[in-house]
């Protein structure tokens, strides 16, 4: 493991794992930008969001299962899990445990990191706190 991949798991590892998201931040350029199938958001909006997740999940954690890089790029494959004790977009505690995965491709500049892509399926987070149901008729709402 090279030193930018220690770094990015580290990173990852102290803010979405612990919530320290100082150690978010000493990775990224002042440009910073992440991407998702909802939109953009810059560092302080990243912050919001993962406070809201540890607000939610007190004890969520995030491991790193693969990193490949490719010159300035990498991909990271994630999982994360969580007790839900907390309101999380609109949806109030169930105390049920979730597990999540998902991929983040990353883009660096001069050494820090200047664009983050993440795609995951809320729908899979909503299924484990029981609010949708995957079944033989597809996705549907928990009645």
């Amino acid at each position: 493991m090279n030193t930018r991949q220690e770094a990015v798991l580290q990173a990852w590892n102290l803010a979405w794992g612990r919530g320290d998201i100082a150690a978010f931040e000493r990775l990224i350029s002042p440009s910073y930008i992440r991407r998702s199938k909802t939109g953009s958001e810059d560092f302080g909006q990243l912050r919001q969001t993962i406070e809201a997740t540890h607000g939610a999940f007190p004890d969520f954690s995030t491991r790193i299962l693969h990193i490949v890089e490719d010159g300035p790029s990498a991909a990271i494959h994630w999982e994360s899990t969580g007790t839900h004790l907390g309101t999380f977009m609109d949806v109030p505690a169930t105390g049920r445990n979730i597990t999540v995965t998902g991929a983040s491709f990353l883009r660096f500049e001069d050494g820090l990191l200047a664009e983050e892509s993440v795609t995951w399926d809320p729908r899979e987070l909503l299924t484990a706190l029981g609010i949708w149901h995957l079944g033989p008729g597809g996705l549907t709402p928990k009645s």
